[in-house]
């Protein structure tokens, strides 16, 4: 479906006023998307930062993974990861050619890839953790990497994360081929996602500075989206 030209001046049931070019290209468009790669930014530092750290192997790793802040940490993780491929539909109505519309592709086909693996560890682990510590019985802890581990989970959590990784770079491609200014905006969130995988492998101060480079990205985006949106 061709997107929805608003003419110059025209009010929407919305009620955003102003103009749009071929692509849907609106303030409202604009607006949006910087919302939804601000708050994905800023809800990937909060899961890097607020993630409980521990030796995973001992009863101080089942205490962690049984509060609450283990959960709250994965779930703004998932909604980070939500609100990027949002925020990729909008980018791909402010930009020409075919990167924008292949990275909401691709950004979607990674979420749905990702989410599920994020859905064993938020809950499944936290409620094995929560057994463990309930019964004092250390024995348990050997399931969470047998939960973790699993070939097909890992595979597709594996090849959702390296999509999420292409659409970032295919985003920020499409930012710098749009002629808007800062054209180079999408670069530190490119490398952020590029490093999805990679990263989990790193310290807790390398997972925390990683997370500060995606916030970077993400809220760099959205500074450019919002100024954009003045134009409109």
């Amino acid at each position: 479906m061709a997107p929805l030209t608003v003419p110059a001046g025209t009010t929407t049931s919305a009620g955003v006023t102003g103009s749009t070019d071929s692509t849907g290209f609106t303030g409202f468009t604009a607006r949006a998307g910087a919302f939804a790669f601000g708050a994905a930014g800023v809800l990937f530092l909060l899961y890097q930062a607020t993630r409980p750290y521990s030796d995973e192997t001992t009863m101080a790793g089942a205490v962690a993974l049984s509060s609450g802040a283990w959960i709250a940490a994965h779930l703004a993780a998932c909604a980070a990861y939500v609100l990027f491929a949002a925020g990729l539909m909008a980018l791909r109505r402010m930009t020409p050619g075919r990167a924008g519309p292949a990275a909401v592709v691709a950004g979607w086909a990674g979420v749905g890839l990702t989410l599920p693996y994020y859905g064993a560890e938020t809950f499944g682990l936290h409620a094995i953790a929560q057994r463990a510590v309930r019964d004092g019985d250390a024995s348990l802890i050997e399931l969470f990497d047998q939960v973790r581990y699993v070939p097909a989970a890992i595979a597709t959590f594996a090849a959702g994360l390296l999509l999420l990784g292409a659409a970032a770079v295919l985003a920020a491609v499409a930012l710098h081929r749009s002629g808007m200014p800062q054209r180079w905006s999408g670069l530190p969130l490119a490398i952020g996602f590029a490093l999805l995988l990679p990263q989990f492998f790193g310290t807790p101060a390398i997972r925390i500075a990683h997370g500060a480079l995606v916030a970077l990205g993400g809220l760099w985006i959205a500074i450019t989206l919002w100024r954009a949106a003045r134009t409109r």
